[in-house]
């Protein structure tokens, strides 16, 4: 399968629903955990594949360094999904999501904030990276 900004977008929109479908169900104010697990189920029901709680590898100077730098979610093998469950969202957030899109060579990332009472009117946010603007 080919990756194409199109095919980010409709892939972008799907997982918008998942987590909307997820937030709608349990509302604000759970665990981070809580919404990992239940949006889990969520993307197994609408058949969107993932790797979940994803081993980055981190290479420094040449060599494997072994240490736990976990994503939340690989979805599609195509976009990087961070969750938080937080009252307020910060630079240091996106530069995780930037950095782990970076060391997974993909072009988008998503941060989603369950913490809210309306993820997509409040906190939902999609970053791209290089690799992005490389994509016809």
């Amino acid at each position: 399968m080919m990756i194409t900004q199109s095919y980010l977008t409709d892939l972008t929109y799907k997982i918008n629903g998942a987590c909307i479908e997820v937030h709608k169900i349990l509302g604000a104010g759970l665990l981070e955990s809580v919404y990992h697990k239940c949006l889990e189920q969520e993307f197994l029901i609408r058949n969107i594949n993932f790797k979940s709680e994803l081993k980055i590898p981190v290479i420094y100077k040449g060599k494997s360094v072994e240490c736990d730098f976990i994503c939340d979610f690989l979805v599609e093998d195509a976009i990087v999904l961070e969750l938080k469950a937080v009252s307020t969202i910060s630079d240091i957030h996106r530069a995780q999501v930037y950095n782990y899109m970076n060391l997974l060579k993909v072009a988008k990332g998503m941060l989603i904030n369950f913490n809210v009472k309306n993820i997509y009117n409040e906190w939902q946010e999609t970053l791209v990276n290089l690799y992005y603007s490389k994509l016809i």
